[in-house]
C-alpha cells in the first residue's frame, strides 16, 4: 500500500509517482500494489469532474500508465489506482452530473486496464460534495490474485453498511482492499481503525485500508494506512503525515477451498443489495510458500496528547499549499503575540528558516515588550526580520481623512496588511494570515488588515489550542536539547491587538477558555440558545456571542483558506448565508 501525496490536476506528475512506488513495491517482492482514491487526478477534484476534457485526460492517463508499467518490466504486478472515469452508455440526464463522471478504481495488469469499478456511496456531508460531482457505481470486483480472492471498494463504501460490504461477505473474499482519501480530523484515526475492525469481523476477511497523505487546499490527508485480520485485530499500520510504501505479507485463504467453486469462473452475475459482484482471475495458483517479513506497526502518539498531531497537520498544510502553488517562501507580520509566534514557527518547520521573512510593524501603541518579543523569536529561529514603523504612514492617512474610534484602530491593521502585500508582490512570498478560529468566529479581526494573506495556518484552531500548540512545540525543543523557538513572554502575556492604549482582548471578548467552549458548542455542533443555556452558559453571554458570530459571516467569507483540523471548520464544512435576518431563540 502506497500512501502517496498527489497534486490535483497534475496527472503526469501523479502517474510518475505511482510508477516510482510501483517499482519500489516490485523490488520489495509485492504481489499487489494499491494506491489511494483518485491518486491519478488528486483529491478532491471538485468541479473539474464536470469538465469532459479533464475526465478524458484521466482515462487516457490510466491507460498510458498501464502501458508504462509493462514497458518498465512491472506488467506482472497488479497495480490498483483510483482515478476519474465516466459511466459509459449513459446520456445526459436531469439531476445527474454532466458527463456522468465516476470516482473510480482501476486494476492495471500486463499493460492493460484489466478491471474497473466505481464508488457506490457518494458522501454529501461535511467537506464532501460527491453527489454534485459523480454518479454511483454498480459493481464490486472480486479478483483472484495468486489463488486468493481480493475485493476492491472505494472509501465511503466501507463506511456505509450493506452495499459493497455485504457483497464482499457474500462473495467470500479473503481480502477487502479499500482505496481512500480520508481527511485528517482530531481523534479520527481510532474511528478508522474501529471501522476496519468492525467490517473485518462482519465480512470474515482481512481488510486493507490505504489512505492518501499530504495537503490539498484546506484538507490534510494523514496517511495512517492499516491492515486488520479477519478477527478484527490490528495487524499492521503505516506512519502518519508522510508518504510511505507500506509492504505487508498476508496469509490469505485459498479461494478454491473458501468458495468451493470453479477457479476459472469469471462474471457470475451475483447481486447483493443492488451490487453486482463481477469476478476476474489474474492468477489462479497460489504463490510458493515463503518466510514472511514481520508486520510493521508504527506506534501512535500518546492518545492523551494529540496536540502534536495537530501541529504536524498544520506543518503539512503550509508546506504543501506553498509547494503545490509555486511559493518558495512565506512572509508574516510578527507582532510578539502568540498567534503570529505560532504561525511563524509552523512556517519555519514547514519551509525552513531561510524561507520565512518577518515584518515587524510597530505602531505608536505597540508596547516595548511586543517589539522585543518579536525580535527574540526571529533570533531564536534564525529568520530574516525587518522593522517598518507604521506611525508615520498612519499619520499620513489621518491627514487625508479624519478617523477616530474603531475606524482609527482598523486603519493601523490595514496599513500593516498593505505593507505585507507589497512585500509579497515585490519578492514573491506567500503571506500567512495569523488569525485564529476564536477571532474569526467573533469577527475580532480587521477585514483587509490582519485578514490579509494567501493562507491562514491556525484558522481552524481555537485560541486556547494556539497556546497549547506553543507549549507543545517548546516542550519538543526542550526534549531535543534545543532552545525553545517561542519566547515564554509571548505565551504568558495577556493577548492584545494593541490598537489603542492599554488594550487587551478581554476588553471585547470573554475569557478564551469560556469563549472557546461556547463557540465550539454553537459552531461545531449547532447547539441553540436553549441547549447552550441548559449546558450552564449565561443566557446574556450566549445571546451576545451568537450575535457576534452571525454578524461576522461576511468577514469569514473573505478570509484566506487554512488547514482543516476540526470536525467543522470555517469554509467547506459550514456554509451559511451572509444576508440573514433569522435569530436563533431555541
Amino acid at each position: 500500500m502506497a500512501q502517496v501525496n498527489p497534486t490535483v490536476g497534475d496527472l503526469d506528475g501523479n502517474c510518475r509517482t505511482i510508477a516510482d512506488y510501483a517499482r519500489r513495491a516490485h523490488d520489495a517482492g509485492a504481489h499487489l500494489a494499491v494506491f489511494p482514491e483518485l491518486a491519478v487526478t488528486g483529491y478532491p477534484v471538485e468541479d473539474l469532474a464536470l469538465r469532459n476534457s479533464f475526465v478524458s485526460a484521466s482515462v487516457k492517463a490510466v491507460a498510458a500508465l498501464a502501458e508504462r508499467l509493462a514497458d518498465d518490466g512491472l506488467g506482472e504486478l497488479p497495480v490498483a489506482v483510483g482515478y476519474l472515469s465516466r459511466r459509459a452508455g449513459v446520456g445526459e440526464r436531469y439531476g445527474q452530473p454532466a458527463g456522468a463522471p465516476q470516482n473510480a478504481f482501476a486494476l492495471l495488469y500486463r499493460g492493460r486496464v484489466e478491471v474497473t469499478s466505481a464508488k457506490h456511496h457518494l458522501p454529501n456531508y461535511g467537506v464532501f460534495d460527491e453527489f454534485r460531482h459523480f454518479v454511483p457505481g454498480e459493481t464490486l470486483p472480486v479478483v483472484r490474485i495468486h489463488g486468493a480472492d481480493v475485493a476492491f471498494a472505494v472509501c465511503e463504501d466501507l463506511w456505509q453498511g450493506g452495499g459493497p460490504v455485504a457483497a464482499a461477505r457474500r462473495a467470500r473474499a479473503g481480502l477487502l482492499v479499500t482505496v481512500n482519501a480520508s481527511p485528517y480530523e482530531r481523534d479520527k484515526d481510532n474511528v478508522r481503525l474501529e471501522l476496519c475492525q468492525r467490517r473485518a469481523r462482519e465480512i470474515g476477511a482481512v481488510v486493507g485500508y490505504v489512505n492518501m497523505s499530504g495537503g490539498q487546499d484546506e484538507l490534510i490527508f494523514d496517511g495512517d494506512s492499516l491492515i486488520v485480520d479477519a478477527e478484527g485485530e490490528l495487524f499492521a499500520r503505516a506512519p502518519k503525515f508522510e508518504e510511505d510504501l507500506f509492504v505487508t505479507d498476508l496469509a490469505l485463504p485459498d479461494a478454491r477451498e473458501r468458495a468451493g467453486e470453479d477457479p476459472t469462473s469469471e462474471d457470475r452475475g451475483e447481486s447483493v443489495d443492488g451490487v453486482r459482484v463481477v469476478r476476474h482471475t489474474l492468477s489462479a495458483e497460489p504463490v510458493a510458500a515463503y518466510a514472511p517479513e514481520p508486520p510493521v506497526l508504527t506506534p501512535r502518539a500518546d492518545p492523551a496528547s494529540d496536540v502534536g498531531e495537530v501541529y504536524r497537520a498544520l506543518v503539512v498544510g503550509v508546506r504543501d499549499y506553498a509547494r503545490k502553488n509555486g511559493f518558495g517562501s512565506a512572509a508574516v507580520a510578527l507582532s510578539g503575540g502568540i498567534d503570529s509566534a505560532v504561525t511563524t514557527t509552523v512556517a519555519v518547520d514547514a519551509l525552513g528558516a531561510d524561507r520565512v521573512h518577518a515584518l515587524l510593524l510597530p505602531s505608536k501603541y505597540s508596547s516595548e515588550h511586543s517589539l522585543t518579543d518579536a525580535e527574540d523569536l526571529a533570533k531564536r529561529q534564525g529568520i530574516s526580520a525587518r522593522t517598518v514603523a507604521i506611525a508615520p504612514i498612519v499619520a499620513a492617512f489621518e491627514e487625508s481623512m479624519a478617523l477616530d474610534g474603531l475606524a482609527a484602530e482598523n486603519l493601523q491593521a490595514r496599513v500593516r496588511g498593505t505593507l505585507l502585500m507589497g512585500l509579497s508582490n515585490q519578492e514573491g512570498h506567500l503571506v500567512l494570515a495569523p488569525g485564529n478560529k476564536s477571532e474569526l468566529a467573533t469577527g475580532y479581526s480587521t477585514l483587509y488588515g490582519d485578514s490579509v494573506g494567501g493562507f491562514a495556518p491556525i484558522k481552524d484552531c481555537w485560541k486556547s489550542l494556539v497556546w497549547e500548540l506553543a507549549r507543545w512545540r517548546n516542550a519538543q525543543a526542550e526534549r531535543a536539547g534545543a532552545p525553545a523557538p517561542i519566547p515564554e513572554n509571548s505565551i504568558s502575556k495577556a493577548p492584545s491587538a494593541e490598537l489603542r492604549p492599554g488594550q487587551v482582548d478581554t476588553d471585547s471578548l470573554p475569557d478564551y477558555d469560556l469563549l472557546d467552549g461556547l463557540l465550539d458548542a454553537y459552531i461545531g455542533t449547532d447547539k441553540g440558545m436553549r441547549e447552550l443555556t441548559t449546558a450552564g452558559y449565561d443566557p446574556e453571554l450566549v445571546q451576545r456571542v451568537i450575535r457576534m458570530v452571525d454578524r461576522a459571516e461576511y468577514k469569514r467569507r473573505q478570509y484566506p483558506p487554512g488547514p482543516k483540523i476540526s470536525s467543522r471548520n470555517f469554509g467547506r464544512d459550514r456554509r451559511l448565508p451572509i444576508t440573514n435576518r433569522w435569530t436563533p431563540t431555541a
